[in-house]
C-alpha cells in the first residue's frame, strides 16, 4: 500500500468534483474547490475521521468495500478505479456496476457517420450516446430523463400505445427476448449493483412478457441483421443493423444503415435534414 500516493490521489479526485455533480448544495464559505472531506465520507458510507486519515496517509489499508465506496463517491472512471485499488494494495475485482462512460473515440466516430443512425448502449440497455440521425429515426433522447433512455424499460413498459411497437420496429418481439436474456447475464455479472437489481425488479413487476421471459433463465441472445422502422414522418425505413462490442466497458455500438440507392436511404437522408423537429417521442 502506497499511503502517500493514495492520499494525493484522493485529494486530487476530491478537488475536481463540485457539490452539484453529486446532488449536494454548494452552500456558503466554501474555501476550496471540490467536495469537503466530510461530504466524500458521507457519500462513501465511511466515517469522516477515517477518510481524513486516508488523505493524511495515516490510515490502515482500506477494505474492498471502502474502496468501492470511494470510487463511487469520487465518480472514478474504470481506469481510475483500478489505479485506486492498486495504490491501496488491493487488486480490483469486477466492477460494481455497468460502465456508463463512452470512449471519446466512439463519440467521434458516431459524429463522423452522417448516413448512419448510430448509438451506444450500456449492459442494461441504457442509451448512453447517439448521433443526430439516430435521434431522428428513433426519438430525441436528449429530451428524455436518464431512466427514460433505457430501451429495455421502453420496450416492456412503454410509453407506446397498447398494440403498437416501440419505434414501429419489425423485430420488437425478438428485441424484447434479446433484452431479457442479456439482462439476466448482466445481473449475474453485477450482482451487487442496485440499479441493475432495481431495473430487473421493475420490469418483472410491470411486464408479464418480461416476467415470462425472465423465468425461462435463457442467457443466449441472437441478433437481427435487418429491421424495419415505421417512422411517423417518412414511413417505413429498412436498415442493416450492425453491432460492435466495446468489451472492456461492456457496451455495444449499434449502427443502422440503409442499402445504397434504396428508398430507405432516401428516407434517412430526409431525416438527416429534418432532424427531430417533427418526431413523435412516444414511439410509433
Amino acid at each position: 500500500m502506497d499511503r502517500r500516493e493514495l492520499a494525493e490521489f484522493l485529494r486530487s479526485r476530491r478537488a475536481r468534483i463540485t457539490p452539484a455533480d453529486v446532488g449536494l448544495p454548494a452552500g456558503r464559505r466554501r474555501r476550496t474547490p471540490g467536495l469537503r472531506r466530510e461530504e466524500v465520507a458521507q457519500l462513501a458510507y465511511i466515517s469522516t475521521e477515517y477518510y481524513t486519515r486516508l488523505e493524511q496517509a495515516r490510515a490502515p489499508r482500506p477494505s474492498r468495500e471502502v474502496l468501492s465506496g470511494l470510487a463511487r463517491a469520487l465518480r472514478l472512471s474504470d481506469v481510475e478505479r483500478e489505479h485506486l485499488h492498486h495504490l491501496a494494495g488491493a487488486p480490483p475485482g469486477p466492477p460494481p456496476g455497468p460502465c456508463r462512460e463512452v470512449p471519446p473515440s466512439i463519440l467521434e466516430m458516431l459524429n463522423r457517420l452522417p448516413g448512419t443512425a448510430g448509438f451506444v448502449t450500456s449492459a442494461t440497455y441504457e442509451v448512453l450516446a447517439w448521433n443526430p440521425l439516430a435521434a431522428a429515426l428513433m426519438e430525441d433522447f436528449s429530451a428524455l430523463q436518464r431512466h427514460e433512455r433505457n430501451l429495455a424499460r421502453r420496450v416492456f413498459l412503454g410509453p407506446q400505445e397498447p398494440g403498437k411497437r416501440l419505434y414501429g420496429v419489425s423485430d420488437a418481439d425478438e428485441f424484447a427476448r434479446d433484452c431479457a436474456q442479456r439482462l439476466r447475464a448482466t445481473a449475474a455479472r453485477y450482482p451487487e449493483d442496485p440499479e441493475v437489481r432495481g431495473l430487473v425488479a421493475e420490469l418483472r413487476a410491470g411486464s408479464e412478457q418480461f416476467a415470462r421471459l425472465w423465468s425461462s433463465h435463457d442467457v443466449r441472445a441472437g441478433h437481427t441483421l435487418r429491421k424495419t422502422f415505421l417512422h411517423p414522418l417518412v414511413g417505413t425505413v429498412t436498415v442493416d443493423c450492425d453491432v460492435l462490442d466495446i468489451t472492456d466497458r461492456d457496451q455495444r455500438v449499434v449502427l443502422n444503415t440503409a442499402v445504397p440507392g434504396s428508398s430507405s436511404e432516401e428516407a434517412l437522408r430526409l431525416l438527416s435534414v429534418v432532424g427531430t423537429q417533427r418526431m413523435d417521442v412516444s414511439g410509433a
